[in-house]
């Protein structure tokens, strides 16, 4: 099983000591020269006068666009730690059970504008930066990381399930293709009223975040989509539907 999850935007306040990053000692090392590449360019994009502008943010943020700057040389800490939004709070690390932490070690990938894939445990800076963001140098982000995760992604997916909780725009990243495609459930969530359903952002986010959770303590890996579907209508109400070529969806009904 790979279970797939997109980044907090907000992320945890950088630690005041500790070591930088060691990109060699991240997942998939070959990405080093594409993280690199992103880091420096965000870097120099976030140095500039139009940083906030580059990057899409308010004046709000102009602490954390001027963290970027220091990510090469400022504290690192586990990705699981320095993403602290929605999603995270509702997969609720700390209170998995070991059996489940060391199985999200395994399974779990964050997919990062900044860092490409990383796991649990992997030692990043927090940074501000969406996968929307075009950087100089680098262009696009989801189009720069898309034509270099497909051998990476594959290996990560194995044989196994794959469950993507990612929104949209980070799940531009990467697409599954193939027999990976075929295996591949994508997670979505609505509201129903009436039979009418309706996207809710902030509940997607909690949602996916505690079926990350809930897979993760499952009595054992579900290998399947009819599996994947199995363990969540334990907790929720869900529509596995089969897209043929592109994969399944699962609709899960609040």
């Amino acid at each position: 099983m790979l279970i797939l999850l997109p980044p907090s935007e907000g992320k945890a306040a950088p630690a005041r000591r500790g070591r930088a990053v060691d990109l060699a000692g991240l997942s998939a090392p070959e990405l080093t020269p594409a993280r690199v590449a992103v880091r420096d360019a965000l870097v120099q994009a976030s140095a500039g006068p139009d940083a906030l502008e580059r990057l899409g943010v308010g004046a709000g943020l102009a602490a954390e666009v001027a963290q970027n700057t220091r990510l090469a040389t400022a504290a690192a800490a586990p990705a699981i730690r320095v993403y602290a939004g929605v999603l995270f709070a509702a997969l609720d690390y700390n209170g998995l059970s070991p059996a489940a932490r060391r199985r999200a070690s395994r399974t779990v990938r964050v997919q990062s504008a900044l860092w490409g894939p990383v796991r649990p445990l992997d030692l990043i800076t927090p940074y501000r930066l969406s996968m929307g963001t075009s950087l100089p140098g680098v262009g696009p982000l989801a189009a720069f990381w898309r034509s270099r995760l497909d051998p990476v992604m594959v290996e990560a997916a194995g044989t196994g399930v794959v469950v993507d909780c990612r929104s949209a725009t980070y799940a531009a990243a990467w697409r599954p293709a193939g027999a990976v495609a075929r295996r591949t459930v994508a997670v979505r969530v609505f509201t129903e009223v009436a039979g009418r359903r309706t996207v809710v952002s902030h509940a997607a986010k909690h949602t996916r975040g505690l079926v990350a959770r809930w897979l993760l303590e499952a009595p054992s890996p579900p290998r399947t989509p009819a599996q994947v579907a199995a363990v969540i209508a334990d907790h929720a109400r869900v529509e596995l539907l089969d897209h043929g070529r592109p994969g399944y969806s699962l609709d899960v009904l609040l």
